[in-house]
């Protein structure tokens, strides 16, 4: 192995501790602004998921996960979650407007 690749090994685990850490700083930040309050900090909620959504695609990009991938397994998992009548599906039908939105954005 020549030095080139030891050092994209080394970068590319740094990168996948940052990127877990942002991700744990993130879901924090989530915790503490909805315990103030979701109208006082909508917009700062918004900001938030954003990047835990973000975060999560680099992070399964940096470990050899494509962005499709991980589209098909959200949509998966909505549509089992659909079958067994979860919760947000059942009250909600949120899990049948993501399915939608998924697939509609893919194309």
């Amino acid at each position: 192995m020549d030095n080139k690749n030891h050092i994209d090994i080394g970068k590319n685990i740094k990168m996948i501790d940052f990127l877990k850490c942002e991700l744990l700083n993130s879901i924090a930040m989530l915790f503490e602004t909805m315990n103030k309050g979701v109208k006082s900090g909508q917009e700062e909620l918004l900001e938030i998921l954003a990047n835990i959504i973000l975060v999560a695609y680099s992070l399964g990009k940096r470990i050899g996960i494509d962005y499709s991938d991980i589209d098909k397994k959200v949509q998966e998992k909505a549509k089992l979650h659909m079958i067994e009548e979860h919760h947000l599906e059942k009250w909600y039908g949120e899990l049948t407007s993501l399915n939608h939105y998924i697939k509609g954005h893919g194309k």
